[in-house]
């Protein structure tokens, strides 16, 4: 039963703004990279939808077995069976890919890991490929919402080393790992979806 599998709210909310971005990036068959599957609703969603692409969905060791219950149920053709991948660790399992996607990630890891994950999708990405990144983002150290404060204030409170990032070091992070920020898109619930491509 549907009921029964592993359950996200926000990703229920946020899967259709999110594609209909998508549909217009990811627009040629290839390789789509997922870091960060958790319940493996994005995957289903944007599967379903996107038939040119092999979804690739990833998570770290400690979480990758969320999401096979969900991908197992849809058993849809263009889903790649799930693999473990810790950003830190430089032998990714993934060697390249045209198109890469992470949501509500960059907040929860640490500065660290959010370094090795550009660093890791800048080394594998195709020259024309895009990494799109979803989540809350602070612009030169201001919040764009109360809730996104109180989100970054419970964050902070949970652990140090999570919080809203700030579009400045994104933007210098990317361009670190040969990317440039293309392209940033508001999103609902005071959070946008960016978009990397390499630097030519």
């Amino acid at each position: 039963m549907t009921n029964d599998l592993p359950f996200s709210q926000a990703c229920e909310n946020n899967k259709a703004p999110i594609l209909e971005k998508l549909q217009e990036i990811f627009n040629t068959p290839a390789k789509a990279l997922e870091i960060g599957t958790l319940t493996g609703q994005h995957a289903v969603h944007f599967a379903k939808a996107m038939p040119h692409l092999q979804w690739q969905p990833s998570d770290h060791p400690e979480a990758a077995d969320l999401c096979r219950p969900r991908l197992e149920q849809a058993a849809l053709p263009n889903i790649l069976p799930v693999v473990e991948l810790d950003v830190s660790d430089a032998n990714w399992p993934v060697e390249t890919f045209q198109w890469a996607f992470s949501a509500n990630t960059a907040h929860i890891m640490s500065w660290s890991e959010v370094e090795k994950m550009f660093r890791g999708i800048g080394e594998r990405l195709s020259e024309d490929g895009a990494f799109c990144l979803y989540g809350p983002f602070n612009n030169q150290g201001e919040y764009s919402s109360d809730s996104n404060r109180r989100f970054d204030q419970h964050l902070r409170a949970q652990a140090s080393h999570m919080g809203i990032r700030d579009l400045v070091d994104i933007s210098a992070l990317a361009e670190s790992a040969g990317m440039t920020l293309a392209e940033n898109h508001p999103m609902p619930a005071n959070n946008r979806l960016l978009v990397f491509r390499p630097i030519h």
